[in-house]
């Protein structure tokens, strides 16, 4: 299978081999899950207050409609589970779906990704996708373990859905943020969104982990695209 990947900006992911792991199976889980936790749980004063305050934020913008968006996912072994995110679009977008399909017709969205564009956002919406702040009640998905601080993004269709090469995405837990999410980054297909997937699986470490975690929140900071 070939993976394209811009070499110039991105030559740090094949530097990464799987014969130089020095923990793997079940003791590099134990370690990754060992270390969401730590990470979570003990960073809780820092960015628990900053979910009430957005909470608070956007139910004052439009009160009495839900402040969390929950979505099913499908995360390891195709296991279906509800995703939160801040809500970021107007209540009644699923309504709305039709007349953007339409839309997306015409050539502005490549595959299952993010409409550059979609009416249905709201103003603190924007700011929260612009940041990525509305992925921050996934942390509540890291606790519960059904997802990672990194890993590959959970998808909102089912497994059925996949083709054969696909479903090796499907043997880790989805993260909050992934290869993709700083390589791509937004500027590729679904394909190549698939097939960083499957490099960072190729590669997985705790080294690499890290790196990726460093490299989101760079890329959040300078606010390039949407993780």
């Amino acid at each position: 299978m070939e993976y394209q990947a811009d070499l110039s900006s991105n030559s740090w992911v094949f530097k990464f081999q799987p014969e130089k792991r020095t923990i793997t199976g079940r003791s590099y889980i134990r370690l990754k899950r060992l270390m969401d936790l730590t990470l979570v749980i003990g960073s809780i004063p820092f960015w628990l207050p900053i979910v009430a305050l957005l909470a608070g934020l956007i139910w004052i913008s439009e009160p009495g409609a839900p402040i969390f968006f929950v979505q099913k996912r499908t995360g390891k072994n195709g296991h279906r589970f509800n995703l939160f995110k801040f809500r970021t679009m107007v209540p009644n977008a699923e309504q709305l779906k039709s007349k953007i399909a339409k839309v997306n017709a015409q050539g502005e969205l490549a595959g299952p990704l993010k409409l550059a564009n979609d009416p249905r956002i709201t103003r603190i919406g924007r700011i929260l996708r612009k940041t990525s702040l509305d992925e921050l009640p996934q942390l509540f998905n890291i606790i519960r373990g059904e997802m990672s601080l990194v890993g590959p993004r959970p998808t909102s269709w089912s497994s059925e859905s996949y083709i054969l090469w696909q479903t090796e995405r499907l043997d880790v837990l989805p993260g909050l943020t992934g290869l993709w999410q700083v390589c791509g980054r937004g500027g590729q297909d679904f394909d190549d969104w698939l097939r960083w997937d499957i490099r960072y699986l190729e590669n997985q470490c705790i080294t690499l982990d890290i790196v990726i975690l460093y490299k989101t929140i760079t890329a959040v900071f300078k606010q390039k695209g949407a993780v």
